[in-house]
């Protein structure tokens, strides 16, 4: 097959448009097309006035080898590459222990599947509960203000993705072509089969349910087991060398191979790991706050007249700004027509994030504005402690908790107010849709002063890209600090933890992965 990439056509193209420019393109009848299929459609909305879509085709041709070899130099034609995954090993008749996955998040179900492909029958591990009954502890939070910190937003089946938008796109370098086994398998377990094509592929909170469930089924089908409600509290490491695991109920498991796939909130395995002397560094990380506005300004800012096109869905947005202080404020983990919602794991603390359904129909746009923080931001070098940013977060976390007044309700202010450096005392126009609920107040108290100081100056800067982002009545909403493990779980060449053999750090808790795609791959 052939690949044609940049093929660019109107937003309203006719059928057949489609196979009409690969003829064209490739200068052939159409007698010698066989078959033509969509690898990657986006849209280029530069010009509100003129949005195009831009296609990659992969197509079979009579005649491939002529027709290439006279196009030979045209940077938009080549052939298709090979997607398919290669296994990496099959498991032997005498195997002597079952490797152990710490963790069913997207990084811990696809190292549990792909092990389980391979004959390896995994033992999956998670401290959560399954994603059905974790659903309704992370709804008693949301709803009543009631706390599991073992079964929420972070911890269960699914691991944190599984409220959020669901986004199944990456900038991460991908030569083997991981990130299509990962949608392939989400396919096949019940995605929508367009994450194969469009640009920026979501799924949502509640297909995420039924499709976790199903890769479990699958797991299982192959040989592998999953144990929940299964928190490992300790490392059996012998002369550098992992022997086994012991868990919060006081079982042992003997394992030599053990994938650690923690959470961004992992917090107490960090300090385990630590105390086991794991090799561990610190790392950057990015605090801010949500910001809200009503989904239709973006939508009209982003795409005009064209706003509503059911192709284009509710529009996102991705912005930075590069502050005189030497920092930078940028927008993170945007969610269309989305809401905020609670997403603490530890009780006296508050933590916001984002989250939509597949529809993205809900009022408001929401998103992160959040700046980059450094080891030397909270202390490291001072103390060497290579938890110093856990601690960060959770100091700034129980600032918000505090500024909410309590119950799991999140500090708010509006836009106009906080630049002007008032407390909100209500909302404006944009009605704020964390729940269990907000307490409007001062912000400037929720974060540090560089911090608070770079969002101030990024707000406006960002209102000359999207008119209105820094309308007086828009949302802020804290705090946001775990956008990504502060932590570095460090590993070499061979994946394996740089001085624990057998411990193989992997996804988002380790410090290689941010969001669901890139853990999954």
């Amino acid at each position: 097959m052939l690949r044609l990439t940049e093929v660019k056509l109107p937003l309203d193209h006719p059928e057949g448009a489609i196979e009409s420019a690969v003829l064209k393109k490739l200068a052939i009848p159409a007698t010698q097309l066989r078959r033509c299929e969509i690898h990657r459609r986006s849209y280029d909305a530069r010009k509100r006035s003129v949005i195009s879509l831009i296609y990659t085709l992969d197509v079979e041709i009579d005649n491939e080898a002529t027709v290439l070899k006279r196009l030979r130099g045209d940077k938009h034609v080549m052939p298709t590459p090979s997607m398919a995954y290669r296994f990496v090993a099959q498991a032997p008749a005498n195997l002597r222990l079952r490797p152990l996955v710490i963790g069913a998040g997207p990084c811990g179900l696809l190292a549990a599947l792909v092990l389980a492909q391979m004959g390896f029958k995994p033992v999956l591990l998670e401290r959560g509960k399954q994603v059905r009954e974790r659903t309704k502890d992370t709804w008693a939070l949301w709803r009543k203000g009631e706390l599991n910190a073992e079964s929420n937003v972070q911890f269960g089946e699914g691991g944190a993705g599984t409220f959020s938008d669901g986004k199944l796109y990456s900038q991460i370098k991908d030569p083997q072509h991981h990130g299509r086994k990962v949608l392939e398998e989400f396919v096949k377990a019940g995605a929508p089969e367009e994450i194969l094509y469009v640009s920026k592929p979501h799924i949502g909170t509640f297909k995420l349910v039924t499709m976790v469930e199903h890769m479990r089924a699958n797991i299982e089908a192959l040989g592998g087991e999953i144990r929940f409600e299964s928190r490992v509290d300790d490392l059996d490491i012998v002369d550098g060398r992992i022997q086994g695991v012991m868990l919060s109920n006081g079982d042992r498991i003997a394992a030599d191979h053990v994938v650690l796939a923690l959470g961004h909130s992992a917090r107490d395995t960090f300090t385990m790991l630590h105390e086991r002397g794991v090799y561990i560094e610190p790392k950057p990380f990015s605090v801010g706050f949500r910001i809200e506005h009503p989904q239709s300004l973006i939508d009209q800012c982003r795409f005009g007249d064209f706003a509503g096109n059911p192709i284009l869905g509710a529009a996102d947005y991705k912005l930075v700004y590069h502050a005189a202080s030497g920092r930078s404020a940028y927008s993170f983990c945007m969610c269309p027509g989305g809401t905020v919602v609670a997403a603490t794991s530890e009780p006296g603390r508050v933590v916001t994030n984002g989250m939509s359904q597949y529809s993205r129909n809900e009022r408001n746009a929401n998103a992160a504005i959040v700046v980059g923080v450094e080891p030397r931001d909270f202390g490291y070098e001072v103390d060497k402690n290579p938890l110093a940013g856990m601690d960060f977060q959770r100091h700034w976390e129980e600032r918000a908790f505090q500024a909410g007044g309590g119950g799991y309700l999140a500090p708010a202010q509006k836009v106009g107010d906080f630049l002007a450096g008032k407390a909100s005392t209500g909302p404006g126009t944009v009605i704020p849709s964390y729940t269990p609920g907000v307490r409007w107040t001062d912000l400037s108290n929720c974060l540090p002063d560089y911090v608070i100081a770079t969002i101030r100056e990024a707000l406006p800067a960002f209102d000359r890209q999207i008119k209105g982002f820094a309308m007086h009545d828009a949302v802020l909403t804290g705090v946001e600090t775990r956008t990504s493990a502060p932590i570095r779980i460090t590993r070499g060449d061979d994946c394996q933890s740089l001085n624990t053999r057998g411990l193989y750090p992997a996804g988002e808790g380790a410090g290689y992965a941010g969001g669901i795609l890139s853990a999954g791959v």
